[in-house]
């Protein structure tokens, strides 16, 4: 797949689905379902409903090994768990924290400690909430239950507490004793899908990934390996054509060809990619698929935003907000509706909402920054960026947010840092080399600007002649004239590929008219072709008769296209 791949030649390839995953699939699903993992519940079931029915009728008696009997502390304990389990499904956890304060099973020890843990953030996040706007308020919530709800457990063994150990030791910043727990829940649980979440939020670099995913014992060709690595380069912004090729595998009649889940995450390897139209096509397949999948809706907003499809995000807009206005995706939707239509306060409005739906929906803080600066607020989009950097350091929209908003502030050299942060994170992404850019020739750094302008050629610059503009005026600058003359000529010539109006490129015209007269042996009769067409433009807009013939094209012309 990537370089992070790793292949322990020992372990049997694995080509197809078979009963025994299928089985354990359905039995990840059941058990979370018991101890209220809402969301690892839910992908496992997308996952099994997703694998053909010839392959999901396969008998499996004597494939799969025996499920171990009901426990006596189990048995004792079968009907006030159930009636705990009812009050979890009504949200009220506090009593099912209370109704099960003397279970002493696993299963009832995991419930009571997770409903007191929902409990605790509940209160942790309405305390935080409190503080909006003051500037005392901490970086992130602070609960302050999380270490007597880990000590209550530190010492158990089973698979599904050792989950729930490592997701509090990752709220309590202990990240690498949280990867070690989530990796040996991973080893007995494989289909758990909440724990590889857990262990992807643990990560920042693919260094990181290929070593600690070389401690589970299991082939590189596994399914759910392959779908963590490929989620995972997605976060890592390190999406190459062979996650591609991961997912057309994994969508395979072999394996979960019907999976909306897996749909949606070769959707957002193709936005990654930046093959927009493809990504939406994904994203339609989807759609007609089930129409009122919430799930990964902020995928799509992204694609649609990125293309400026403004009529397509009113569409949406409009369904999903019947539909569910209280998801944080339907939220973000929004906000980057209102982002296109130039609504930033509105748009603000629904970014805010969708962090106070999920506190780590860091691509609605990073969006948000976006709109405070929009707004010429700089204060309070650095707050927004920083928040998106505090829920997940991998949003690399908000470091480059960081050093745009420094930027305006002045503070030249906190822009440089965080815009080269961003760059760490994402070095194949030409807005941020322009950033980069810009940032070095604020500082007076020409030299610095030009290699990143350059850089940002190479990565396949959006708005191509206006690099080219910004890097024949940079070398006129240090004096490469000759450089300048070049790229002055191949904005020229991007402009006339486009039928852009001679306005948007008239300086490339002169530098290029300029250059050819100063040079011996120059091209004189390009230099005034170009010197023309600037002067006959300027005639035109003014509604004058065509001045191009007689005396004084030269000098006019340079005249008004340094005036542009």
């Amino acid at each position: 797949m990537a370089e992070t791949e790793f292949n322990p030649g020992y372990l049997p390839e694995i080509t197809y689905v078979d009963a025994q995953m299928v089985s354990d699939i359905r039995k990840t699903a059941k058990e979370a379902h018991e101890r209220g993992l809402l969301a690892a519940t839910k992908w496992a079931l997308d996952l099994l409903r997703a694998v053909t029915e010839e392959r999901r009728s396969l008998p499996v008696a004597k494939l799969v090994k025996d499920t171990p009997p009901l426990t006596e502390e189990e048995i004792r304990e079968e009907e006030v768990f159930e009636l705990a389990r009812k009050a979890v499904d009504e949200k009220q956890h506090s009593r099912a924290e209370h109704l099960l304060r003397d279970g002493c099973s696993d299963k009832a020890v995991f419930l009571r400690t997770y409903c007191q843990y929902i409990v605790s953030e509940k209160k942790a996040m309405r305390a935080w909430h409190a503080l909006d706007g003051n500037r005392h308020q901490p970086p992130t919530p602070i609960n302050l239950q999380l270490t007597e709800l880990y000590q209550s457990i530190e010492y158990s063994a089973d698979p599904w507490l050792l989950f729930l150990k490592a997701l509090l030791l990752f709220r309590l910043a202990r990240h690498g004793e949280a990867i070690d727990c989530v990796l040996l829940s991973i080893i007995a649980l494989p289909w758990n899908w909440s724990a590889w979440q857990l262990l992807g939020d643990c990560i920042h670099d693919p260094e990181s990934l290929s070593t600690h995913l070389e401690k589970i014992m299991l082939p590189s060709s596994h399914p759910i390996l392959q779908i963590f690595m490929v989620r995972m380069m997605n976060e890592l912004y390190s999406t190459t054509p062979a996650e591609l090729e991961t997912c057309d595998t994994l969508l395979g009649p072999a394996f979960f060809p019907h999976s909306l889940w897996l749909m949606s995450l070769r959707a957002n390897v193709l936005y990654n990619l930046h093959s927009y139209a493809q990504a939406e096509k994904q994203f339609d397949t989807i759609m007609a698929i089930d129409p009122y999948r919430i799930d990964d809706l902020d995928v799509l907003a992204n694609v649609l935003y990125a293309v400026e499809n403004k009529e397509k995000l009113s569409a949406l807009a409009q369904f999903y907000l019947v539909l569910n206005k209280d998801r944080p995706e339907v939220c973000y939707l929004l906000g980057c509706h209102y982002s296109l239509r130039v609504e930033h306060e509105k748009s603000v409005k629904y970014f805010r909402r969708a962090t106070e739906l999920d506190r780590t929906c860091s691509a609605a803080w990073s969006l948000m920054g976006i709109e405070y600066l929009e707004m010429t607020n700089p204060q309070a989009a650095v707050e927004s960026f920083r928040r998106a950097i505090d829920v997940n350091p991998k949003e690399y929209r908000a470091w480059s947010g960081l050093g745009k908003a420094y930027g305006i502030l002045g503070m030249h050299s906190y822009s440089l840092y965080y815009h080269s942060r961003a760059l760490r994170l994402r070095p194949e992404e030409a807005e941020c080399w322009e950033d980069q850019a810009h940032s070095f020739e604020v500082a007076g750094r020409l030299e610095d600007a030009i290699a990143c302008f350059k850089r940002a050629l190479e990565a396949n610059a959006p708005h191509p002649m206006t690099v080219f503009l910004r890097l024949a005026q940079l070398l006129i600058m240090i004096g490469d004239h000759a450089g300048a003359a070049n790229y002055a000529q191949a904005a020229v010539a991007q402009g006339e590929a486009h039928a852009h109006p001679v306005e948007y490129y008239a300086k490339a015209l002169v530098a290029v008219a300029e250059y050819q007269m100063r040079q011996p042996g120059g091209d004189w009769g390009r230099a005034r072709e170009y010197l023309e067409r600037v002067v006959g433009e300027s005639c035109a807009g003014a509604g004058r008769p065509d001045a191009r013939e007689g005396g004084g094209t030269v000098e006019a012309g340079i005249a008004l296209a340094r005036a542009w």
